[in-house]
């Protein structure tokens, strides 16, 4: 599983969660589709698990630790696709949604009188 909490915090959650951060935002701001988040996701596991191996003497091939490492990366990577593609609707069409929180939009009301005639 874990090798060391410090290694794990230093290169899963800071380095790579930083790359893992920068994908997700590179894959909203093209508006490239949410399942391709999980191919980069998987793929950044991998490389985690490797600089873990060759740099502080880590597991390689250990399947549990790489599917934490994963998961990690995966969460990441989606809430930076969530955040990035929200900021990137309400800016891009200010006249159909406004920002719902950090990760959502929401339809604008328009609201026209009705008169009687």
């Amino acid at each position: 599983m874990i090798d060391s909490i410090p290694v794990f915090i230093g290169v899963t959650i800071v380095f790579m969660g930083g790359c893992a951060f920068m994908a997700g935002q590179a894959l909203a701001s093209t508006w490239r589709p949410l399942w391709q988040c999980y191919p980069y996701a998987l793929g950044l596991g991998l490389i985690d698990r490797f600089l873990g191996f060759a740099l502080f003497e880590g597991r390689l091939l250990s399947l549990p630790g790489y599917g934490i490492d994963t998961v990690v990366l995966l969460v990441v990577t989606l809430a930076a696709y969530r955040m990035t593609q929200a900021r990137r609707m309400a800016d891009q069409y200010p006249w159909l949604v406004e920002r719902a929180g950090l990760f959502g939009w929401r339809d604008k009301v328009q609201s026209h009188p009705v008169t009687d005639l």
